[in-house]
């Protein structure tokens, strides 16, 4: 064990000021970040048709119900990408209140949309913000505590963005009935700004490289040994982020198609499918526990190959073949316990894979241009999916965790001080 590790906080009450506070505020940060993302796609079923001119064909409506949703996720990736230049040069703490500002004004906006042209517009605005606190937050975390702790910080910053779902769940089930006022809701983490900024330092870490040597340019990322990481880090995002968004977007339009259930009113769908989300929501936070358990006892690269066995399996299971609206629960629960489990790995995975003055810089480009891919495979599995059977896009999607597991096998092992050997 290394003279570093020693030295390290062994429980939380170790743990000074500065790192509480800090992991404190991305922590919240994941909070908003994960309420944000979802609201949408809670109530994409009944609010897309509010958005479009009236006979505007089911089929059409669903199109554009995949639009705006890949306008999300074009929106974090190119956000990731920018916000994370933005925080090697500015620093984390900076970047985390500019990111939480941008994206909480422009969901508390939504709500007024005129359109479906402007309510994506605002998502995508929206969707710059939470790409860039991704990134800002995990290297916060990242450079301030315990490398030995990384497994478990990760998933504990990966529940937030959990129990971020759960909260959207909540604000969907009591507006069910408005689906636009959800939204309200999204503007709340503007209040979390002031305090970040005043209470929230920048990591010794990030400040001593800068201090100490000038801000390396981003073609940085594809030269030498760095290169490898990166390929290597966008590959696994997007394989993962893919197979995720299809799951998570389309799962609840699937819900409302289910043949016992048709004679059930909107209010009741929605009712089911928040209900639905809250059980599949817990699941997740207990599968990015079980991740966290798998690298810390084995390693990353065994904890992700597992995951990705598990949700292969768990998405047959619950698409490949019919259920009802009771029987399809007890799949899909752990469909996301794997599929969404792997991302408590992610937040301290990637970002100590890279230079301390290229670390915003790359987790944000590898784990959101994963997310242009997740955007590309939305439109394109809902595109070809017919509209009355959305469980055959969901097992072509489950189909790609093959290929990612290959990936898996490749992807590099991040400092390992600190940990068991």
């Amino acid at each position: 064990m290394s003279v570093q590790s020693l030295s390290e906080p062994n429980s939380l009450r170790d743990l000074t000021s500065r790192q509480l506070q800090g992991g404190l505020a991305a922590w919240l940060g994941w909070l908003f970040d994960g309420m944000d993302s979802t609201l949408y796609v809670l109530v994409a079923g009944s609010l897309v048709p509010m958005l479009v001119p009236a006979g505007t064909a089911k089929t059409t409506i669903v199109h554009i119900g995949s639009y705006i949703q890949a306008a999300l996720l074009v929106g974090w990736a190119l956000g990731g990408t920018l916000f994370g230049r933005v925080g090697d040069r500015i620093g984390r703490s900076r970047t985390m209140a500019l990111t939480i500002l941008l994206f909480s004004l422009c969901t508390g906006l939504s709500t007024l949309a005129p359109n479906w042209q402007t309510f994506l517009g605002l998502r995508f605005l929206a969707a710059l913000g939470i790409g860039g606190e991704w990134a800002a937050g995990s290297s916060l975390v990242c450079e301030t505590w315990p490398k030995r702790w990384r497994p478990w910080v990760s998933a504990t910053l990966q529940s937030a963005f959990q129990c971020g779902i759960l909260i959207a769940t909540l604000a969907a089930g009591v507006f069910a009935a408005n689906p636009r006022l959800v939204f309200l809701v999204g503007a709340l983490p503007a209040l979390l700004v002031y305090w970040i900024r005043r209470a929230v330092p920048e990591p010794e870490e990030w400040t001593t490289a800068k201090q100490q040597q000038p801000d390396p340019p981003v073609i940085e990322l594809f030269r030498g040994p760095v290169r490898r990481t990166t390929i290597l880090s966008l590959l696994i995002c997007s394989a993962s982020l893919t197979t995720v968004w299809a799951l998570i977007f389309w799962y609840p339009q699937q819900l409302r198609q289910l043949p016992d259930i048709a004679h059930w009113s909107d209010v009741q769908k929605q009712h089911y499918v928040a209900l639905a989300s809250l059980i599949t929501t817990i699941m997740a936070i207990g599968g990015n526990y079980f991740a966290a358990f798998l690298a810390h006892r084995y390693s990353y690269k065994i904890a992700i190959s597992i995951t990705f066995i598990g949700a292969w399996l768990g998405m047959l299971a619950a698409y490949a073949f019919p259920h009802n609206h009771v029987t399809i629960l007890y799949y899909i629960i752990w469909a996301h316990f794997f599929s969404q489990g792997v991302f408590g790995l992610y937040p301290l995975y990637i970002p100590p894979l890279f230079p301390t003055l290229l670390r915003t810089t790359g987790a944000g480009f590898s784990y959101n241009t994963g997310r242009i891919v997740a955007a590309i495979g939305t439109v394109v599995f809902g595109v070809l999916a017919p509209i009355s059977n959305f469980a055959r896009a969901l097992v072509w999607v489950a189909w790609l965790y093959i290929p990612a597991l290959l990936i898996a096998l490749l992807i590099p092992e991040p400092s390992q001080e600190g940990l068991p050997q």
